[in-house]
This record gives C-alpha cells, sequence and structure tokens, in this order.
C-alpha cells in the first residue's frame, strides 16, 4: 500500500539540478496527500519563477506516477519562498 513514507523516499531520487541535492533533503516537498484515487503533492521551489519549475515538478509527478498503484497524481508548486534553513540537517550545507 502507497503512504507518504513511501512517496517522501521515492523523492529523494529527483535531484535539483542546479544545487545537486534532492527535492526532499531541500524540503521542497511541503506536503504529499493520499486520498482513494488520488496522489496531491504540493512543492516550493528554491527560487521564484525558477526556469526549472517545469523539469523539477515532471520529474516528482513521474517518480511518484512510478510508485502511486494506479492513483492519479497532480503536483502543483505553492506560492511561497523557499529558505535554505529548510535543507534537511542530515547534510552538510
Amino acid at each position: 500500500m502507497i503512504d507518504e513514507v513511501k512517496i517522501r523516499e521515492a523523492l529523494k531520487e529527483v535531484m535539483d539540478p542546479e544545487i545537486g541535492m534532492s527535492v526532499i533533503d531541500l524540503n521542497m516537498i511541503k506536503s504529499v496527500t493520499i486520498n482513494e484515487n488520488e496522489i496531491d503533492v504540493k512543492m516550493v521551489l528554491t527560487t521564484p519563477g525558477c526556469p526549472l519549475m517545469g523539469y523539477l515538478t515532471n520529474e516528482v509527478k513521474e517518480k511518484v506516477e512510478s510508485i502511486s498503484e494506479g492513483k492519479k497524481v497532480s503536483v502543483s508548486c505553492l506560492n511561497e519562498k523557499w529558505t535554505p534553513p529548510w535543507v534537511s540537517q542530515s547534510n552538510d550545507v
């Protein structure tokens, strides 16, 4: 059964190419909601108007779809400013 832990674990493989860290380690994934037929992922970008928005949202969507057990997957970006202190404390940044 798919759950948020499995999704977040899978998303550790999605890297921000400009920073070289995963969207999980950068704490860009703000919420994962799993309903009966749908998985909704909300994320933030490291810079406003990030030119990689399409790339990153597509990578997150594809990764979640690969483990979604047939559920519809949607990914959206929040209009929220990302800040470096959000980076996982387990990394040396």
